[in-house]
């Protein structure tokens, strides 16, 4: 669970196969979620239906979102305050904030 830095100035994870592989289920549910929502609405189903798989949707985003943020709290976070490198706390709280809005 390293964090790398390329020339390109874009930070990188490596993420452990478990952790992958739960970010990785969460988003086909979540694919499969809007997918159904597009059928529902080629299939004019009535709106109140839809809205409650749109937000159905929106809360397994969420949850995928909390999910990420506490792995990389626990990994990249925890791991650059050891090093030292306290401009990781400011970066986590501009990325809490941005997930606020």
């Amino acid at each position: 669970m390293e964090e790398t830095t390329c020339t390109c100035c874009h930070k990188t994870k490596e993420r452990s196969q478990e952790e992958y592989k739960s970010l990785q289920n969460r988003l086909n549910r979540i694919e499969g979620q809007v997918r159904g929502i597009r059928n529902m609405l080629e299939k004019d189903a009535y709106c109140p239906d839809i809205l409650v798989q749109v937000a159905a949707a929106g809360a397994a985003l969420n949850s995928f979102s909390k999910e990420l943020l506490a792995n990389h709290i626990r990994t990249c976070v925890a791991n650059d305050i050891r090093s030292g490198k306290d401009e990781t706390i400011d970066e986590l709280v501009a990325t809490i904030q941005k997930l606020m809005r």
